[in-house]
């Protein structure tokens, strides 16, 4: 069975951090790129960051460029995205999910992502 199980999210203060992971299972982990997208109420989803298989190489939207960064330990089967300098407009339910482009070429259109999790809440208080 594929799983990808998100966890690290909660309440933060305007300014902190989070670590957030996903746990992947039930498919070849090495075969995939792992994106994180989130979706805040009342708005679309939308990628966050990226992580190719191939050569970990990082992809980022705008918005978390220099405060995210997202890293791989494909031991574990799993990806991490470390969220620092948090702002109240990055609440939002993160999700990983899972793209067989392993370059990470199908970033961010959700369409191209074939796994996902359910998602973990993040909430900053300003």
């Amino acid at each position: 069975e594929v799983q990808l199980v998100e966890s690290g999210g909660g309440l933060v203060q305007a300014g902190g951090s989070l670590r957030l992971s996903c746990a992947a299972s039930g498919f070849t982990f090495d075969d995939y790129a792992i994106g994180w997208f989130r979706q805040a109420p009342g708005k679309e989803r939308e990628g966050v960051s990226c992580i190719s298989s191939r050569d970990s190489r990082p992809y980022y939207t705008d918005s978390v460029k220099g405060r995210f960064t997202i890293s791989s330990d494909n031991a574990k089967n799993t990806v991490y995205l470390q969220m620092n300098s948090l702002k109240p407009e990055d609440t939002a339910v993160y999700y990983c999910a899972a793209d067989p482009l392993i370059d990470g070429l199908g970033w961010p259109t959700l369409a191209a992502y074939d796994y996902w999790g359910q998602g973990t809440q993040v909430t900053v208080s300003s």
